[in-house]
């Protein structure tokens, strides 16, 4: 028999665990609290989890972002809109009927392993239901996270999670703006918040500086023109790139910001090719690090002091399960270490989807895991043992964490081309051949 399986949320990473589970015949039903699929690529999600802003656009090309067993349409452009992302999801879940499966506007408020095993979640509308294998797939880019700066801010504030356009939710035109935090959606706003139409004075803090590197070389899109080797040890790979922003960008100093503290790849880089050209231009400027908060002056890490009237946090999120007891799962700073980033050593009926920081692309690594997901489901694979497990999180995470700054934003990374060589070469036939020593795992709808 296959374990009746309870997957919670229907953004990518709930989607593609269905339809996996689907191919196997694995019976499930996906919890979702929102009205429609897509989570984060919701633009407007009623349930408050899409952090997508009107003008967004993905930072990987769709010939990284496809699936492999559904390819992005051909006439979608390389750097396709949200709404392209949204359709794609859309065509996704109606080519394999996954919305049948999809309970919409059903939060889950909780989950509880139950002590023979199996799962017991009760929903917002006060139902109880019972399941033998609980799939977490609500996503970790919606729990806003803010710095603690010291002092007060009396003009108004802003997580980039809420922004939406120049006019929403605040008017942000003739406005003095600091938006804090380097990443993506610092660069994204900061591009569309300096335009000269707008009258405002646009000003970057940043912690740690950042490379940045273009979305195109040559005219080409640049994601498309590398790939880590699974064959050649990563640390002589990112040593041998070390020169590749500056290459291609120049050195962050020449357009004013600070000197990085850190070598590229150790951190996070910035992909933009506009922000370059708005520092270049004096339309944006950056300063380091905010030391303090003073009314509606901020005062920099050089001893500088500025006078804004919106503060744009761009400082991530953290990663929560409001649905469990946080004495039985939490991922304090963000650090939430899994085996493959899905098992939790110990919890033999639960799996984790879509919880890493994966370079280049999301969605193949998402599919990946899925796959060895319906395996695990299907009876066709098994982990190893807990101390096994335990011993190649830690080998793992120094492998692809350890070189990192030691920031929250840093501590789900993983490389997705080292990641689906491993699973589709070692790990998948190293699970079937445990399960034909030992069987698979128990789960309570096998008659374990």
């Amino acid at each position: 028999m296959s374990p009746r399986t309870c997957i919670i949320g229907a953004g990518i990473s709930g989607l593609t665990a269905g339809k996996m589970l689907s191919d196997y015949g694995i019976p499930y039903i996906c919890f979702e609290s929102s009205d429609r699929i897509g989570g984060n690529w919701a633009f407007g999600n009623p349930n408050g989890h899409s952090s997508a802003y009107r003008s967004l656009h993905i930072d990987s090309s769709r010939h990284r972002l496809s699936f492999k067993d559904f390819p992005m349409p051909e006439h979608f452009p390389d750097f396709p809109h949200h709404s392209h992302i949204k359709e794609y999801l859309e065509e996704y879940a109606e080519a394999f009927s996954l919305k049948n499966n999809i309970r919409f506007r059903t939060a889950v408020q909780h989950a509880r392993r139950l002590p023979a095993g199996g799962w017991e979640i009760r929903t917002e509308d006060e139902q109880v239901h019972r399941f033998d294998a609980l799939v977490v797939a609500n996503g970790h880019h919606w729990d806003a996270r803010f710095p603690d700066f010291p002092g007060e801010f009396e003009g108004r504030t802003l997580h980039s999670h809420h922004y939406i356009d120049p006019r929403t939710p605040l008017d942000l035109t003739g406005q003095r703006i600091l938006i804090v935090g380097l990443g993506n959606s610092a660069a994204d706003i900061a591009v569309e918040l300096s335009q000269r139409a707008l009258d405002n004075t646009v000003v970057l803090s940043t912690r740690s500086s950042a490379w940045i590197v273009p979305k195109y070389i040559m005219g080409i899109p640049a994601d498309t023109l590398f790939a880590t080797s699974p064959h050649v040890p990563l640390s002589w790979q990112r040593r041998l790139s070390r020169k590749s922003p500056v290459l291609l960008t120049g050195r962050p100093e020449r357009f004013g910001l600070p000197t990085p503290n850190h070598h590229f790849l150790e951190a996070h880089p910035t992909q933009s090719q506009e922000l370059p050209l708005r520092l270049g231009s004096g339309d944006v400027t950056a300063k380091p690090n905010v030391s303090r908060l003073a009314g509606r002056s901020v005062e920099f890490a050089d001893g500088t002091r500025e006078e804004f009237d919106v503060i744009i946090y761009a400082t991530g999120y953290n990663i929560t399960f409001p649905f469990f007891d946080p004495d039985f799962i939490s991922a304090p700073d963000n650090r939430f270490p899994l085996y493959k980033r899905m098992f939790k050593p110990g919890v033999d009926d639960l799996a984790f989807v879509g919880f890493a920081q994966s370079t280049p692309t999301l969605f193949p690594f998402v599919e990946c895991q899925s796959r060895l997901l319906a395996a695990w489901l299907g009876g066709l694979y098994r982990p190893p043992s807990d101390e096994v497990m335990r011993r190649v999180i830690v080998a793992d995470e120094r492998r692809f964490v350890g070189h990192f700054a030691d920031r929250p934003r840093h501590t789900q990374q993983v490389d997705y081309f080292v990641y689906e060589h491993e699973v589709r070469t070692k790990e998948l036939p190293g699970g079937l051949r445990r399960v034909r020593e030992r069987g698979p795992v128990a789960l309570t709808g096998r008659g374990g």
